[in-house]
C-alpha cells in the first residue's frame, strides 16, 4: 500500500525538472512536469503535462491533464519550433531564449482545493481560482472564478459550488493552511459535515 509522506512521490516513469514540490505530493506514471511549482498535498495523475505553473495546496489533478499548452510564434513566417528551438537542428545556433521568456510570461496559476477533470487543458496565462473545478475535457481559455464548476470547449461557467458568501468564506477560513495534524483531527468532519456546518464549526 503506498504511503505519501513529506517527501514527494515521483514515479520512476514521471519527467521532472526546475520544480519545486511540497510535502504529501504525487507525481504520477509517464508525467512531465517542469518549471513548476506544486504546493502541498497536490497530486498529478497519470501522462499529465505541465510547463511554468503555479499549482496551490490540495489540487487534484486527474490523468492527461496538459497545464499550460504553450503557444506557437502565429506571427512568424513559419509556426515550426526550429525557430525557437535552432541548435537542436544547427550547432552554430542558438535557442531563441526571448520566445522562452515571452511564454514564461503567460504562466498559469491554479488555486487551492481544485480538481482538474480528465483530459482538461489549461491554456496559456490562466488562472484557476481556489475551489473551481474543470469538468473532463475541457479547454479552459478565459480565468475561472473561485469555487466555479465549468465545462465544454471552450470551458463556461455550469454553476457555482458554493454561492458567493460560502466561497468567500471558505476562502477565509483557508483550511489548507492547516498543519497535518490539524487536518487529521478535522478528518471525520471534512468527511461528515456539510459546508456550511464546518464552516460554522471552524470559523470559530
Amino acid at each position: 500500500m503506498k504511503q505519501l509522506s513529506e517527501s514527494p512521490f515521483i514515479h520512476p516513469t514521471a519527467e521532472v525538472s526546475g520544480s519545486t514540490l511540497g510535502r504529501y505530493t504525487e507525481i504520477a506514471e509517464r508525467c512531465r512536469v517542469h518549471e513548476t511549482t506544486l504546493g502541498d498535498y497536490s497530486y498529478i495523475m497519470q501522462d499529465g503535462g505541465v510547463w511554468c505553473a503555479e499549482i496551490g495546496k490540495f489540487s487534484n489533478i486527474a490523468a492527461s491533464v496538459r497545464i499550460n499548452a504553450t503557444n506557437h510564434p502565429t506571427w512568424r513566417p513559419t509556426l515550426h519550433h526550429f525557430t525557437y528551438r535552432s541548435s537542436d537542428y544547427w550547432p552554430d545556433t542558438r535557442h531563441d531564449e526571448e520566445f522562452f521568456d515571452w511564454r514564461r510570461g503567460n504562466k498559469v496559476t491554479v488555486g487551492h482545493d481544485t480538481w482538474l477533470g480528465h483530459g482538461s487543458i489549461l491554456l496559456p496565462g490562466v488562472t484557476v481560482g481556489d475551489g473551481a473545478v474543470v469538468g473532463a475535457g475541457a479547454v479552459v481559455s478565459k480565468d475561472v472564478a473561485p469555487y466555479m464548476i465549468v465545462g465544454c470547449v471552450p470551458a463556461k461557467p455550469i454553476r457555482e459550488r458554493f454561492d458567493r458568501r460560502t466561497a468567500e468564506r471558505y476562502q477565509a477560513l483557508a483550511w489548507w493552511d492547516w498543519d497535518h495534524l490539524r487536518l487529521r483531527t478535522a478528518l471525520d468532519d471534512f468527511r461528515a459535515m456539510t459546508a456550511e456546518a464546518f464552516l460554522e464549526k471552524y470559523e470559530a
